[in-house]
């Protein structure tokens, strides 16, 4: 009865089709000799077009007492379609059969145009649009209304915002319109990297302890501590502009007869400050707790390396030929992890990243590498006679070092790269006359690793192909501190000019001059860190309290901050900076007339 019907509807869809055909040939000849007819959707209305087409076709079958859900398939109306073809009609009907035909291909084919406001459910079209970044999003979101709700999702933009590192701890309900955060973020990001360019923002010098020489800097996220000739220790938030730091107190005694010792090293992350003096102590302080040490270590000898953790509150020190892991138990004590013995004595010594509930290290010491695991001893990761170590490096999965080559057989000064889980050497990277004196592995690219050497030219390295992706001739008495991101690299040198440098277009942005070593180069999107430490930790000259003589000696530690829009020579010097109880500006002899109000 269906097939009967849709027979009959065919019939009188050709006759009708065929009269006005021939209607047309009388009025316009010409209009013999073009094409079938072929529905076309006119542009701007594809979805209007689409739905007449759905109801048509709906209708058809209705009219042919069939329910809208057994529509027929195409091989059933191509199928009905042929059965129809008799010699006959042909012969009556003449073009009219094409023009049916036509039409069903044409309804065929919108039956497969996806429209997700039809067919699909909203919470499977965001699944399917989540694969989709910001430009494919917003050129989707011009198709039609439908599409242009499911394209501004809230879903869809706090999960772009935090897969290109912007509001990584903020939750989707924490905002109401994350497509206009992300727009705001991006235009920061911009910002901040015009800044970087144009050298624009805050530059503060870091105020020195008077009668002392600065001896060691190491910083974390913004926060920096400095270790003395004079034994003292002290920390700043550079994140909150507080340049007056606090000092950390340690366990000498003030009745003591001399002086307290130098401080060897410092190092910091974001809750613990550790620092080893000349004379083997090791004291630990908690950042959030108070300014007196939590724990203090003692060693026979000298401390010759220090490390401490940067997820964690693990410290590795090495002295003699020790090296010892301390961490606090599930109590809060502090005790010995773990304590192994090395052959010489250990030059370079770093903390592995993310390795869970046992921590490992990486020593260096001459020609000698070892992997320190906390349950297992001493093992040797590569030792090649007479080839000593100038430099290393860590990340959560390798070690990176600069061997520097003697003998007879010379083979250039190299940079291995090991797997610390397989203990094989992954690459051999470059061929330099002069020592590697610096690598940094832990906080390059995926891929990507940078070396400074002593013949004044900073190297990046393909980690992919073991070459050298680019090389800049950039200190003249050799690289002593570099660090890169995506784009640029920072490096500092030996006669204290720190370079910034854009390795895309292989080009110098700008640089600034101290009379001190760079020995210290952090920073991240927004602010720099750099730190010039003297080589002579003795001042010659006893007159400390001149200002010019210990200037000259002292070291310097600046702050550049790159989210405040003016210039660097328009900053507030750090004097102007202090507050009304600050009287005495030994900074530069002078005292404030009237000191600046912060508020």
């Amino acid at each position: 009865m269906a097939d009967h019907s849709l027979d009959e509807f065919r019939r009188h869809w050709q006759e009708e089709l065929a009269q006005a055909q021939a209607l047309r040939k009388r009025r316009r000849p010409e209009a013999a000799e073009r094409r079938p007819w072929r529905p076309e959707v006119v542009p701007g209305r594809g979805e209007q077009q689409a739905s007449g087409y759905l109801a048509l076709a709906q209708g058809l079958l209705e009219g042919a007492g069939r329910p809208p859900a057994a529509r027929a398939t195409r091989a059933e109306r191509q199928e009905a379609a042929s059965r129809s073809r008799s010699p006959p009609a042909r012969e009556a009907a003449g073009g009219g059969e094409q023009l049916v035909d036509q039409l069903i291909r044409d309804l065929n084919e919108m039956d497969d145009v996806p429209f997700f406001d039809i067919q699909l459910p909203y919470e499977l079209a965001i699944n399917i649009f989540q694969y989709l970044d910001r430009k494919e999003l917003g050129r989707c979101a011009q198709v039609s209304k439908t599409w242009k709700v499911i394209a501004e999702d809230e879903v869809l933009w706090h999960r772009l915002c935090q897969q290109e590192g912007h509001l990584p701890e903020s939750s989707i309900s924490d905002y109401s319109c994350w497509k206009l955060i992300f727009q705001e973020c991006r235009a920061k990001e911009h910002m901040l990297r015009t800044n970087w360019k144009n050298r624009k923002g805050a530059v503060s010098e870091l105020e020195h302890i008077p009668d002392a020489v600065l001896c060691d800097v190491h910083s974390h996220d913004g926060v920096v501590i400095a270790g003395y000739t004079s034994g003292d220790v002290r920390v700043w938030d550079t994140r909150t502009w507080d340049y007056t730091a606090p000092f950390l107190e340690s366990d000498y005694e003030e009745d003591e007869p001399g002086m307290q010792p130098y401080v060897s090293f410092v190092r910091i992350n974001s809750s613990l400050a550790v620092a080893a003096y000349e004379d083997g102590f090791l004291n630990i302080w908690d950042l959030r707790t108070g300014r007196y040490p939590i724990h203090r270590f003692e060693h026979d000898a000298r401390i010759q390396a220090l490390a401490l953790s940067q997820e964690d509150a693990t410290v590795a020190t090495a002295s003699a030929f020790d090296v010892v892991m301390l961490r606090p138990n599930e109590e809060g004590y502090w005790q010995i992890a773990a304590e192994f013995e090395v052959q010489k004595l250990v030059d370079y010594l770093e903390i592995v990243p993310d390795t869970g509930r046992y921590p490992v290290a990486v020593a260096t010491a001459g020609d000698l590498v070892y992997l320190l695991k906390a349950e297992d001893s001493a093992r040797t990761l590569h030792y090649v006679y007479g080839q000593p170590v100038t430099c290393l490096d860590v990340s959560s999965n390798q070690a990176a070092f600069g061997v520097k080559s003697l003998g007879w057989v010379y083979e250039g000064n190299k940079i291995l790269v090991y797997s610390l889980e397989a203990e094989r050497c992954l690459s051999k990277l470059g061929n330099a006359l002069g020592d590697f004196t610096c690598v940094n592995l832990r906080d390059s690219p995926p891929n990507l690793m940078v070396s400074g050497n002593m013949d004044r030219r900073v190297r990046i390295h393909d980690l992919r192909t073991d070459t050298i992706a680019l090389s800049i001739s950039a200190h003249q008495l050799g690289v002593s501190s570099v660090q890169m991101d995506d784009w640029k690299i920072v490096s500092g040198g030996e006669e204290g000019l720190v370079s910034v440098w854009d390795y895309r277009m292989n080009q110098k942005l700008w640089e600034v001059h101290s009379r001190h070593p760079v020995r210290h180069i952090s920073f991240n999107c927004h602010s720099l860190i750099t730190a010039h430490v003297p080589y002579e930790r003795v001042v010659r000259n006893a007159d400390l309290d001149n200002f010019v003589t210990h200037r000259r000696h002292r070291g310097l530690i600046q702050a550049y901050e790159f989210a405040v829009d003016r210039l660097a020579f328009q900053s507030t010097v750090p004097i102007c900076r202090s507050s009304c109880g600050t009287i005495p500006g030994y900074n530069y002899d002078l005292v404030l007339a009237f000191p600046c109000d912060n508020s």
